[in-house]
């Protein structure tokens, strides 16, 4: 036996969406119920083991068996459960570098994440059925205790034995469909180096990170109490009857002589500038009321595993355009700043439960709770945390790639670049607190927003009107940016050239370190790191503007798998997304054996012992790839005894 393609079926009173893999599967209820899979590509086989069928014993073996290689779609699932199922206690799960997985594998070919999509977008010849979904609810969930079903709160298959037999044709389906992707992508395997990364990203998903409970528990039960606390000054003050509904606030603020569209963050803002006090006073509560912070907390609380520790937060392969990671059920990816002075007190407040003291030190204790997000993050008794992160990854990345030689020497000098970016805009000196000073918000503000072909409306989404510039500035601020930046923007065109020549000659063509080649109806850029970004079915089209522009098909902004353009900016902040990527993951290899636990964009966190060096673990991270000659990389560091950012 070489392979093993399985696909599992599983019933738990804990709801999956909201938990991971890792909590469900700790349900006491917790059972697999069918087991199909197919040995080296032969006929597949279900197992019925909720009706007392047992998995033969060589498969038993072949699951903990390094040499036999498991397939499965979104693979994780399988190896967590599986693992449950052999006895393995929390903390303990099967080694995942024998598994491979096939949603992996449609990912970096720019293809859904979901199995169904997939096999619509590949034209398979045996899909996943679509009765599946009822079916899953029927028998994978708790159902309500009716009179009509004897009152029970479960479906098991002697209740429906048709759909008991429907089930096991889907199961057989799945495998099917999985092992017909395999078929259908054999052409373009996934490089080894890849799958060594996923087996890193699988190893910190086992690993997890350790949750201080006490701090969540009595943050959830302050945010409820200054909820209650809010709501009833703001209906002593207005007296509606649900201040939380948008409708109601917009009605009574119209009626006392205010007018607003919405009530999001930047439009009460706006009217907090000239609202009379009374007014003032209710949107700040209401602000206050409308703050999230919460969800968080209680996300930390459905995830944590029975040692403390939650587990299956980043989806390896999650932006598949880039191939850069995702966040799952806390999503670490959006985390609140903190910016407290006292975080260590203020935190020690909360964990205590002083309410009181945290509304009185604090005023506003959603804010307060916010900030404290991070923190709830904690090291194993005895660690601390080391956390590292790249210096202004992304523009080292593109100053490397376009040869922008001004840039490079200020990254060699430990410069500031948005100092020094505005000082090439503007022709003058700029110093950080120093001469010209009020500049460098211009030049951070078009560092972040110009450099993948933004205009004005892109400076204006970042905030441009809000840091106090003006309307007529923009433009000319654009222009200065580009023409201090020539070598960054003949970068965009020529990569715009390369991908259109592709596309309509079928050429494949080199520059700037990388390979465009269009084949098998996939458009193909390898980077220098050998990884390729792969784009569905392109060809030419007309942009909105009239102009030529690449189409190719993927998961557009409404999450449907829709026909989407590009030019050559765009194709440029993919490329350096993604070998900022790739230089992450190269990092994460040279400091595999270092127990990291989370990794958040370009930073990491490891659980350190207190004799670990951080100047070593910053040096490491630091060092640059044998195929990234020439690019200055540069990590900076902090130990912290809970996470947060410094």
């Amino acid at each position: 036996m070489k392979t093993l393609s399985i696909d599992i079926e599983t019933y738990s009173d804990v709801p999956l969406p909201k938990t991971g893999v890792y909590r469900y599967c700790e349900s006491p209820d917790f059972e697999i119920l069918l087991f199909g899979y197919s040995v080296d590509s032969g006929p597949v086989q279900v197992v019925d083991l909720a009706c007392g069928e047992k998995i033969p014993a060589e498969i038993i073996v072949a699951l903990e068996d390094e040499s036999v290689i498991k397939w499965a779609f979104n693979a994780s699932f399988e190896r967590i459960c599986l693992s449950r199922f052999l006895g393995y206690p929390t903390g303990e799960y099967l080694d995942p570098e024998s598994w491979r997985c096939s949603m992996i594998w449609a990912a970096t070919m720019g293809l859904p994440l979901s199995l169904e999509g997939v096999g619509t977008v590949l034209g398979l010849e045996k899909q996943k059925l679509t009765e599946g979904k009822d079916l899953i609810k029927y028998f994978c969930q708790p159902c309500a205790a009716t009179k009509s079903n004897g009152g029970r709160t479960r479906n098991r298959p002697f209740h429906a034995p048709e759909k008991w037999e429907a089930f096991k044709r889907y199961n057989i389906r799945d495998v099917e469909t999985e092992m017909g992707i395999q078929h259908k992508l054999r052409k373009f395997p996934v490089p080894e180096s890849v799958w060594e990364e996923y087996h890193i990203d699988q190893e910190i998903n086992d690993r997890g990170v350790r949750l201080d409970m006490e701090l969540v528990q009595q943050a959830i039960a302050m945010d409820a109490r200054s909820r209650e606390e809010l709501t009833a000054a703001i209906k002593d003050i207005t007296k509606l009857e649900n201040p939380n509904s948008v409708l109601q606030m917009k009605q009574w603020l119209s009626a006392n002589g205010v007018e607003t569209d919405s009530l999001d963050k930047k439009a009460v803002a706006k009217l907090l500038k000239n609202a009379p006090d009374k007014l003032a006073s209710v949107l700040i509560l209401r602000q206050q009321l409308a703050k999230s912070s919460v969800r968080k907390y209680q996300a930390m609380e459905k995830t944590v595993c029975a040692d403390g520790r939650a587990r299956g937060m980043f989806q390896f392969y999650g932006a598949n355009r880039t191939g850069r990671f995702s966040g799952r059920n806390i999503q670490l990816q959006n985390l609140p700043q903190n910016h407290l002075p006292d975080l260590a007190d203020a935190r020690a407040l909360v964990r205590s439960g002083d309410f009181d003291a945290v509304s009185l030190l604090y005023e506003d204790v959603p804010d307060a709770l916010s900030q404290l997000i991070r923190t709830a993050f904690i090291p194993r008794e005895g660690t601390q945390f080391l956390v590292a992160d790249f210096s202004a990854i992304e523009a080292r990345v593109i100053a490397w790639f376009a040869g922008e030689e001004w840039r490079q020497k200020v990254f060699a000098k430990g410069g500031d670049i948005y100092c020094a970016s505005a000082s090439q805009m503007f022709k003058v000196p700029v110093e950080k607190h120093g001469i010209n000073g009020h500049l460098r918000q211009k030049g951070k503000i078009a560092e972040l927003a110009l450099g993948y072909g933004g205009s004005i409306g892109a400076l204006k989404a970042m905030g441009a009107i809000d840091m106090g510039l003006t309307e007529d500035e923009l433009p000319t601020l654009v222009d200065a940016w580009r023409q201090s930046n020539p070598h960054i923007v003949r970068f965009w065109w020529a990569v715009d050239h390369a991908v259109t020549e592709a596309v309509k000659y079928k050429h494949t063509t080199t520059g700037y370190g990388l390979t465009f080649s269009c084949r098998s109806g996939m458009l193909f850029i390898t980077l220098p790191s050998g990884r390729n970004l792969a784009y569905v079915k392109p060809k030419l089209g007309t942009n909105k503007f009239g102009g030529t522009c690449i189409t190719y098909e993927g998961i557009g902004p409404t999450k449907k798998w829709e026909r989407l353009d590009s030019y050559g900016p765009k194709f440029v902040e993919n490329i350096v997304q993604a070998t900022s990527r790739d230089i992450l993951l190269y990092a994460m290899r040279t400091l595999r054996n270092c127990s990291i636990v989370m990794h958040i964009h370009d930073e990491v966190v490891i659980e350190a012992d207190p004799r670990m060096s951080l100047d070593a673990v910053c040096e490491q991270m630091g060092r640059t790839p044998s195929w990234a000659k020439g690019l200055l990389l540069r990590a900076d560091g902090y130990a912290t005894p809970f996470y947060k950012k410094d």
